[in-house]
């Protein structure tokens, strides 16, 4: 047994080091996907991943890293398994997620909207973004999509920069 959850811990710190294949600055930790790794009693590793949203196109991806970095620390029988309850939220970005990704010119998400009635507005919402660059919240939305689907793409008025944005989910 204590081998088993060696083996666990020893697997779990290989998994966490697994960067995302969009945004290589965070781990697979940081952006709240890798939801467990565990040793069952015949050896065989199992990790837990959920999507960020449904068909993202990048869990396949994910899937082999995971499991390519685990072979590759000598264990040789791996499941990747995918997780879709309860699915997956930007509050689940570390802190150092956060943190990397501003470092990278990334603004983080916000606060993910909550389940419930969702008050009706005839104007567009003004979502404050502050600007990774340089901190301004003088900032506008140019384009809902960017290199991914899950970022949009925005430009700070006060240093002229653009920058992406990662959407709320």
């Amino acid at each position: 047994m204590v081998s088993t959850l060696t083996d666990a811990r020893r697997a779990r710190r290989i998994a966490e080091q697994v960067p995302d294949p969009e945004m290589p600055m965070l781990t697979l930790a940081d952006l709240g996907v890798l939801r467990g790794v565990d040793v069952t009693a015949d050896g065989r590793v199992v990790a837990s991943l959920t999507p960020t949203y449904s068909g993202c196109p990048a869990m396949a991806e994910m899937r082999a890293d995971v499991a390519g970095r685990l072979r590759t620390a000598g264990f040789e029988r791996v499941e990747i398994r995918t997780v879709l309850d309860p699915p997956w939220t930007t509050d689940w970005i570390t802190a150092e997620g956060r943190r990397k990704l501003a470092e990278h010119g990334i603004a983080a998400p916000g606060p993910a909207p909550r389940p419930g009635p969702v008050p009706l507005v005839l104007s567009p919402v003004r979502r404050a973004v502050a600007c990774p660059l340089c901190g301004s919240a003088d900032t506008e939305e140019t384009s809902r999509f960017a290199a991914t689907s899950c970022k949009a793409l925005w430009r700070c008025r006060a240093c002229r920069e653009p920058f992406e944005y990662v959407k709320e989910i």
